[in-house]
């Protein structure tokens, strides 16, 4: 599940501990950053809002924490200086994460949460909207920092499918219509088969690449999600892909209350 509430605001540790403890054993949570680090700080002197974000409560999933998705606006261009040392902050495991949260720079609210019960990898993944991250820099910028590049399918921003970490991260926004569009068989099939192809190890034949072609690497997790919910197609072309991919869509418990959210 993609969290989009930690992108309007700090949540509470309780809400994280409460989420957990709702869903099933294997359940995985996404978060999506909060809009003030990448919307309002442009990721720039952003330090102390990065460990607020990881003492409000993140910690708390422990072993559901998925990956951190950090977005940014479609008018924030390619700076490679700032981009680099933003990456330079990031934690890459529950004892970096802890470290930095301790260093919070502001009360929070129920608390802050600093207690990693284990050492477990923490990861993130960049989503740009900008035409002008078509350098081969940022690629090897993201893969020297293990940050993977947002897969996002949308008709007004860049689709860029350069592998740069262990794992994939895809958000499909709907390619003809913003939001709104369905996904049609022929789609899907070709969705299917880059994931599958990924998933695998290898790069589809067709993927859009900046830099060059990445190793092939063992099997990779990947992470998809439908953001074509304005109609409601979303969860509809989500059980249509998993079935393509003989996947089982696993659910929270029937009495899990995520905090309210909008998608974008």
């Amino acid at each position: 599940m993609e969290v989009n509430g930690t992108f309007y605001g700090l949540q509470q540790p309780k809400s994280f501990l409460r989420w957990r403890a709702e869903s099933p054993p294997d359940f995985i949570f996404t978060l999506k950053a909060p809009r003030y680090i990448t919307h309002i700080l442009r990721l720039g002197d952003a330090k102390g809002a990065v460990a607020n974000f990881f003492a409000s409560g993140p910690l708390a999933l422990g072993p559901k924490l998925g990956p951190i998705l950090w977005q940014l606006p479609p008018s924030f261009r390619f700076s490679a200086d700032r981009l680099a040392a933003f990456l330079e902050l990031l934690p890459h495991d529950t004892a970096a994460a802890t470290k930095l949260a301790a260093q919070h720079d502001r009360p929070i609210k129920g608390g802050a949460y600093l207690t990693a019960e284990e050492n477990l990898p923490v990861r993130h993944a960049l989503e740009i909207r900008h035409d002008s991250f078509r350098t081969p820099k940022f690629i090897e910028l993201l893969r020297a920092h293990d940050a993977a590049l947002v897969v996002a399918d949308a008709v007004e921003w860049p689709c860029f499918q350069d592998v740069t970490s262990d794992f994939i991260y895809a958000r499909l926004h709907g390619s003809e219509e913003l939001y709104a569009s369905r996904y049609t068989t022929e789609a899907l099939d070709n969705w299917a088969r880059r994931f599958r192809s990924w998933a695998n190890g290898r790069e589809p034949r067709d993927a859009k690449r900046i830099g060059g072609r990445s190793p092939q690497r063992h099997k990779r997790d990947v992470f998809v999600f439908f953001d074509n919910d304005a109609k409601v197609h979303a969860p509809f072309d989500a059980i249509r892909l998993a079935k393509r991919l003989g996947v089982v869509i696993r659910r929270p418990g029937k009495d899990f209350r995520p905090p309210k959210q909008n998608a974008m």
